[in-house]
C-alpha cells in the first residue's frame, strides 16, 4: 500500500486542477465540420516516444481522411520529450499540438499540471473507462507486458506461464540461466521503473524475483528493441518485463522469438495522448485525436500489433483477447505515486539490493 502522505497527494490531485487548470475547448460538433481548414491550420505537429516505423499506417490513415492537413512527427525518447515541453511552455514558445508518450506517469504529470486541453473527444465513449482522464488524458493503447523466449534454447515444457514459474526455473536450474536473462533497468529507463512499480504494487513476490535475476546474472537494457534482438541471436534465453506488441511484431517474422502473456497476471500499458493547451493548431490537433481513437485509426495501430484500447478495433489474433488475468494500468493520478522522489529512491534501493543478492 502506498503512504498516507502519498494517498492524500492523490485524493487531492483528483478533486480537480486549481486556477492553472487546462482550458476547456469545444467538440468538433460546435465547431463544425472541416474547423481545421475554416482556421487556416494545414499541419498538426505530433511528439511521440513511438518509433515511426510503427505508427506509418495510422499517419497515412490521417493523410488520406485529412489530405490538407500535413503531420509533422517526431520521435524523442520520453525524458527528452518531458523536459523539452515544459521548457517550450515555459517560455511561452509551445511548438507540439499532440504530445504522444509511453511513459505514462510522465504525461499524467503534465496533465495534471495544466499543460493538456480539455476535449471531449466523440470517440472516448468507445474507450475502457480506465482509458480516459477527465477528457485530458487518453490511453491509446492497451500493450501486454509479457515474457519473450528463444523457442530454440528454450524448450516448451520448460517455458514459464507464471511468474512463480520463472522463480523456480532460475533458482533451480541455475546453469541454464547464467548471463542469458535480461530485463528492463529500472534505473535508466522510465519505462522500467514503472513496471517495477506495478508488479511490487500487485505481489511482494516481485522481490523473490528480482532476486532471482540477479542471481541469474541478469543483463539489464533500456529497450525491449535490444532485448528481442539479444534473444533472436541466441545471446538471451528470456527477457522478462518487454513490450509485448513490439515481441509479437518480431515473432510473426521470427521463428526463434515466443511470447508469453503471465497466466497469474498480464499488466496492459498505454501510450497516453493529449493536447497541448497552447497547441499552435488545436482544431487539427482535435482532428487527429479523433482519428487516433476511432476504429479506423486503431485499427491501423492493431496492424503494426501495438495492440489498441478499443476492443472493437483489435486483431483476431491479438494474444490479448485471451488472456486470462489482464490488469490494466489505469490512466489516472495515482500514477504520479511513481514520481513521489522519496517512494521512487527507497523502490530503486530495494531493487538494487535484490538484484545484487544483498
Amino acid at each position: 500500500m502506498r503512504a498516507p502522505a502519498v494517498v492524500g497527494l492523490v485524493l487531492l490531485l483528483m478533486a480537480g486542477p486549481g486556477p492553472a487548470s487546462a482550458q476547456v475547448e469545444p467538440s468538433p460538433a460546435a465547431e463544425g465540420t472541416g474547423s481545421a481548414a475554416a482556421r487556416g491550420e494545414t499541419v498538426v505537429v505530433v511528439r511521440a516516444t513511438t518509433d515511426e516505423a510503427e505508427v506509418a499506417d495510422l499517419l497515412a490513415g490521417f493523410r488520406e481522411a485529412h489530405p490538407g492537413v500535413a503531420v509533422s512527427y517526431t520521435k524523442m525518447n520520453s525524458a527528452t520529450l518531458y523536459d523539452g515541453f515544459v521548457e517550450e511552455a515555459a517560455a511561452g514558445a509551445v511548438k507540439a499540438d499532440i504530445v504522444w508518450s509511453s511513459a505514462m506517469d510522465r504525461q499524467i504529470k503534465l496533465v495534471n499540471d495544466g499543460y493538456a486541453a480539455h476535449y471531449a473527444s466523440p470517440e472516448a465513449a468507445a474507450l475502457p473507462a480506465w482509458a480516459v482522464w477527465r477528457n485530458e488524458a487518453f490511453g491509446v493503447t492497451a500493450e501486454p507486458i509479457a515474457i519473450a523466449y528463444n523457442r530454440t534454447l528454450l524448450p516448451p515444457d520448460q517455458v514459464p506461464q507464471t511468474r512463480a514459474d520463472l522463480i523456480r526455473a532460475l533458482t533451480d536450474h541455475p546453469e541454464t540461466w547464467q548471463g542469458k536473462v535480461a530485463a528492463y533497468d529500472p534505473e535508466r529507463s522510465g519505462v522500467g521503473s514503472l513496471i517495477l512499480a506495478q508488479d511490487a504494487d500487485v505481489t511482494p513476490r516481485t522481490w523473490d524475483l528480482v532476486s532471482a535475476l540477479g542471481q541469474a546474472g541478469v543483463k539489464l537494457y533500456t529497450r525491449t528493441e535490444t532485448m528481442l534482438d539479444r534473444i533472436a541471436a541466441g545471446e538471451a534465453v528470456l527477457a522478462y518485463g518487454v513490450f509485448g506488441a513490439y515481441a509479437l511484431e518480431r515473432a510473426r517474422h521470427d521463428p526463434a522469438i515466443g511470447l508469453v502473456l503471465p497466466t497469474d497476471y498480464t499488466l496492459l500499458v498505454s501510450r497516453i495522448a493529449f493536447i497541448a493547451k497552447d497547441a499552435p493548431h488545436p482544431a487539427a490537433a482535435r482532428m487527429f485525436l479523433d482519428y487516433m481513437l476511432s476504429r479506423e485509426g486503431q485499427a491501423r495501430l492493431a496492424a503494426r500489433s501495438l495492440t489498441p484500447a478499443r476492443t472493437d478495433a483489435r486483431r483476431a489474433d491479438d494474444p490479448v483477447a485471451s488472456a486470462p488475468a489482464l490488469r490494466p494500468v489505469p490512466v489516472g493520478p495515482e500514477l504520479l505515486a511513481n514520481l513521489d522522489q522519496i517512494r521512487h529512491a527507497r523502490m530503486l534501493r530495494r531493487w538494487r539490493r535484490a538484484v545484487e543478492g544483498r
